[in-house]
């Protein structure tokens, strides 16, 4: 009953920026914290950045700088802006809820998006 929608992927050169969208839907009980994750191929699913309700935020080191996530609880929607691209940003991206403190601590958000394909050349 909950869904999430990513938009914003495509292809992109090194160097450039793409700006994804993420927004959500349905029965989601509360929302504690919005979080874009990323996998690329033959790769584990990583955190690429979250941002608490409060505001804060959490990068992943290689991307700090490069990438800034905002979002709207209560809009349902959390963005990702991605700057300075490299080829190692090569990945499919997934927008995630995570309602509790949990599942933000553990790195295991409760609802997740379909994900969206980034593809950065040299």
């Amino acid at each position: 009953q909950v869904q999430l929608v990513e938009s914003g992927g495509g292809l992109v050169q090194s160097g450039g920026s793409l700006r994804l969208s993420c927004t959500f839907s349905g029965n989601i009980r509360s929302v504690y914290a919005m979080a874009w994750y990323r996998q690329a191929p033959s790769e584990q699913r990583e955190l690429v950045a979250r941002i608490h309700t409060s505001g804060a935020t959490n990068y992943k080191t290689s991307v700090r700088g490069r990438f800034t996530i905002s979002g709207d609880s209560a809009k349902g929607s959390v963005d990702l802006e991605m700057t300075n691209l490299l080829p190692e940003d090569t990945a499919v991206y997934y927008c995630a809820v995570t309602t509790d403190l949990q599942g933000y601590m553990t790195e295991r958000p409760d609802n997740w998006g379909q994900g969206t394909q980034v593809t950065v050349t040299p």
